[in-house]
């Protein structure tokens, strides 16, 4: 899905957010590419899925009765009930913040965390939540909102800022020490790792 809500300075996907891409295309013509794929899991990602809740409603609805098992990517700034077997949500930590001159960082700022829509999802879904940590120091964010917010140990997912193998590795150990003395896993961006900063890998 395009468009965003939020305004991440590391957006890998700029096309949804900063500069988002028109082109609007049909649910039916969603499920007609989605079934030529030929595969059981689909996840619906972004931008902001919930941005278009009706129409997300429907995709998932049609993708259901066709046996997919759906995972929906979600920046936990919006809730509507959908049909989903996975919500994998990642809320914002302040390591993505615009700078404040930038015209978006209240809105950024303001809008990034919702815990009561991250509370909604973790009672309504089988759910994953991720963080992007650009530091050690986002440790003490990630565990006030844990705290605060009532997110299980288990559920949490720890995944590194980069769109180099070479800034991830520089990473992956620290963070890796981090989830093992937290309780929390490990996601690596192996996309990055093996075709590189690349759209539609």
């Amino acid at each position: 899905t395009s468009y965003c809500n939020l305004r991440c300075v590391w957006c890998d996907t700029p096309y949804t957010s900063w500069e988002p891409e028109d082109r609007d295309i049909t649910v039916a013509e969603s499920v007609a590419a989605i079934t030529r794929y030929g595969c059981k899991h689909v996840v619906i990602t972004g931008g902001e899925p919930f941005i278009q809740p009706k129409e997300l409603i429907a995709l998932c609805h049609e993708l259901d009765k066709r046996g997919h098992h759906i995972t929906i990517e979600t920046n936990a700034t919006l809730f509507a009930e959908v049909t989903a077997h996975l919500i994998s949500m990642s809320p914002k930590l302040r390591n993505s913040n615009p700078s404040e001159e930038n015209r978006f960082f209240k809105r950024h700022e303001r809008e990034r965390i919702c815990p009561e829509v991250i509370r909604k999802f973790l009672g309504a879904y089988p759910c994953q939540v991720k963080f992007v940590v650009d530091t050690p120091e986002d440790l003490t964010e990630i565990q006030t909102l844990q705290t605060e917010i009532g997110i299980p140990a288990e559920t949490i997912l720890l995944m590194p800022q980069g769109t180099t193998s070479a800034v991830l590795q520089q990473k992956q150990e620290w963070l890796v020490n981090l989830c093992k003395e937290n309780g929390y896993r490990y996601s690596p961006r192996v996309h990055v790792d093996i075709w590189g900063d690349k759209r539609g890998v």
